[in-house]
Formats: structure tokens, sequence, C-alpha cells
């Protein structure tokens, strides 16, 4: 087994090993268990949602056993590095691993159990959300803040944002962080960012405009091409749903 656990927590750790040796039987679920399994464990007032990725094909199972870091810990190591950064994340508490001598195997994420009042899936789903407008600029600005910092968060999309009321507005938070990229942003990959986020013209239209304010360059210019990297994902995802239809019939 391999593991790392945040010096905040290490007065934890044979609790956390236990929720780890026992996470088939303990726990309660939590939120969508399609992809991975989550769970919520409970410390005294602490809160603790566990990850579990499913275990990877026989490639992957090679490929993480000597070449690539984990799902887990790029998470962790990640979330870390977005708290340097100023970044809203939940607290990142610890991660596990199994191999065997030639195979990568189960692995974790555990961090802080993090609540919030609404996803960006909610704008997505009811236009009529209250305050919608100032919420969506505030995400563009916060979106704005991560490209300014040189953070590329390549699965920016409808459920991995958790934002919250605050006195001074609203606070996001990034979940789902084991594909990320650091570095200089440059207005292409500016733009593309935005391609998974809606594929409603007046969202993309609203978030245009409060970007060309961010970044001062023309409405027109940015609109232009955060629609045209849309509508490109668009039809990557189209074409992906004709293909499966073929495949069911």
């Amino acid at each position: 087994m391999k593991y790392e656990i945040n010096s905040s927590f290490l007065d934890i750790k044979d609790f956390l090993d236990d929720c780890i040796s026992n996470f088939e039987t303990k726990g309660e679920p939590f939120g969508d268990q399609k992809r991975n399994s989550l769970k919520l464990f409970y410390k005294d007032d602490l809160v603790i949602n566990i990850k579990s990725f499913k275990i990877p094909n026989i490639f992957n199972q090679i490929a993480y056993r000597f070449f690539r870091k984990s799902k887990a810990q790029r998470s962790f190591e990640y979330a870390l590095k977005l708290k340097e950064l100023g970044i809203g994340t939940p607290e990142p508490i610890a991660y596990y691993e199994f191999r065997t001598p030639l195979l990568f195997k189960n692995s974790y994420y555990l961090s802080k159990q993090l609540e919030c009042d609404l996803t960006y899936r909610e704008l997505l789903n009811n236009p009529e959300y209250p305050d919608y407008e100032n919420i969506l600029r505030q995400f563009t600005r916060f979106t704005f803040d991560l490209h300014e910092k040189g953070i590329e968060f390549l699965d920016h999309s409808p459920g991995n944002t958790l934002i919250s009321k605050s006195d001074n507005g609203y606070t996001f938070s990034l979940v789902d962080l084991n594909r990320m990229k650091f570095g200089e942003m440059d207005f292409d990959k500016r733009m593309k960012n935005f391609a998974r986020l809606s594929k409603y013209k007046d969202m993309v239209e609203l978030m245009s405009d409060e970007y060309a304010k961010c970044i001062n360059k023309p409405y027109d210019e940015v609109f232009n091409a955060m629609w045209k990297e849309v509508k490109a994902f668009r039809a990557i995802v189209e074409r992906k749903k004709r293909v499966k239809k073929r495949f069911k019939n």
C-alpha cells in the first residue's frame, strides 16, 4: 500500500486507515455512484469524503503501476497546489493506493466534505435561478482568475464547480481534480476551457461579455472564439451519440 496524508490530519491516521480498509462495509454512500464510488465518513465534527476510483483497464494498470501518477495521487497533489494558489477546493486529506508487483489496483482520494448551495449545473438547468446573472458573471471572473494563475482545469464542466453564498457574493470550489495542467494560458486555451460549460448561446454571450471585460478584449472577439469552441465540442458529443445509437441498433 502507498499513501500520503496531509500533515494537518496525521493525528487521525489510524481512523483514515480503518476507513480505507473497511470502505466496502462502512461509510455512507454519497452522490452519483455510476463512475466511481463516493462515501462519507464521520470523525467527531469532521466529515470525510472518500472517492474510490474504479480499477483501471489492464493497460492503465500497467501504466499507473510504473509510468503515471494515479488519479488519486493527482487529485491530492492538485488540491494542495490549488490551495497554494488561493483557489477554492475541498481540503485535501490523503490518498491511498493498492498495487501488486506488476499491476495497479484500487485507489482512494480523501478530502474534507464541503457543503455548497448549488453547482454550475443549476444555472445550466434553470435560467430563472435567483441571482442567475450575477452568479454567472462571478463564475466567469473565477474562471478568469484560474487562467491568470496558469490553471487549465481540463474537466471544467457543469458538475465540477461547487458554489456557496458568502457575505461578499459567492465562492467557487473545484472538484474532480485529476485532470489539470499548469502553465501559461494563451487566449485559445482560455476559450477552449469554456467549451464544456454550456451549449446555450445566451449563457455563452453573458460569459463572453464578462470575460471580455476581464481580459480587456472586444466582446465580439471573445464571443466568436468561445462560441467556436462550444460548437466544436458539441459536434464531438453529437457524433459520439450517433455512433452509440448505431451500435445499439
